[in-house]
């Protein structure tokens, strides 16, 4: 049985209705950029800039599975666990990163541990100080042929922490003997692939000290483990996407460059004048003036076919 007459418009009209994304993926198929999440400037409090991005295809794809957005805090993931962004400076591309179970003046705890992946694109700060608290003497730390811990400022930093009341959330008395404390040589922890293995190491706790805001004051210092990461990805498409208010992003299987204007909207440039992308360059108004065209069409056929019709019926 053919169609009736409303449902032959129905149909004609639900097909040029259709959201432009959806026809952008329907049309053209092969050419079509696939609309991603929409992607936000800042997380929270945090702006955010590429190479990171909120959620995945924003950002550069070096980073999408180190860096998420979730409910508003932005995260980074390791192999072993997830881990708080504080803050990110642009300029000196840096992150710090802040691990809830970390030790700090305030409070200690037993921690757990911490690595970084070798072939992520995130290396540790020279900044960065990491320090062992609550070790076994018998710990591998202490090994004289190995000089893993820094006996000379090393030593400060190490009587600074244990004169803190948060020692006893590890069971030492305040200003306990230094003997089980270790400030790691900074040549072991800088640079990728380092890991930091608690149970291995024999010591209960770990912090880490990216600034002195005054050495004699630990309840000044700042904690959390500075991270630098490779800024090279930046190239001049996607400078372009941002002058013209887009964000950087990637799309399909080969994770090709995506520019996400603000309406949600990818394109292979930028966002000047630029609608939805169905061959990365098609123009928005080509698009509206199809479907505008496209009911104009539906009209016109359903006003022929009430005609034939009514000529039937008058036959």
């Amino acid at each position: 049985m053919p169609p009736s007459a409303s449902e032959t418009l129905l149909l004609i009209t639900i097909f040029f209705l259709l959201p432009l994304d959806t026809l952008s993926s329907v049309i053209h198929a092969g050419h079509a950029i696939p609309l991603t999440g929409m992607c936000e400037d800042a997380c929270g409090a945090i702006p955010v800039k590429f190479p990171f991005g909120t959620g995945f295809g924003c950002g550069h794809p070096e980073f999408v599975r180190y860096i998420k957005c979730s409910s508003g805090t932005l995260q980074f993931s390791t192999g072993t666990g997830i881990y708080t962004i504080s803050s990110i400076d642009y300029n000196s591309s840096t992150i710090i990163v802040t691990d809830p179970l970390m030790s700090t003046c305030s409070s200690m705890q037993n921690s757990g541990s911490f690595s970084l992946d070798k072939s992520s694109p995130f290396t540790i700060g020279e900044q960065n100080i990491f320090v062992l608290l609550g070790c076994s003497t018998t710990s591998p730390v202490f090994d004289p042929n190995e000089d893993l811990c820094d006996t000379g400022s090393g030593t400060r930093v190490c009587r600074g922490l244990y004169s803190c009341k948060g020692v006893a959330g590890i069971g030492l008395p305040q200003n306990a003997p230094i003997s089980t404390c270790c400030v790691y040589d900074s040549e072991i922890v800088v640079g990728s692939g380092y890991a930091l293995d608690l149970p291995k190491l024999q010591c209960s706790s770990y912090t880490s000290v990216y600034e002195f805001g005054d050495e004699g004051d630990p309840t000044k210092w700042k904690f959390g483990i500075s991270l630098q990461y490779n800024d090279s990805y930046h190239t001049n498409k996607c400078k372009d996407c941002e002058t013209s208010g887009g964000i950087c992003g990637f799309a399909g299987l080969d994770q090709s460059f995506a520019c996400i204007c603000r309406s949600g909207v990818n394109t292979t440039t930028n966002c000047f004048g630029r609608g939805y992308a169905w061959s990365g360059a098609v123009e928005l108004d080509f698009q509206v003036n199809t479907i505008i065209g496209g009911l104009l069409l539906s009209w016109a056929l359903l006003f022929i076919y009430n005609q034939q019709i009514e000529l039937q019926d008058l036959l």
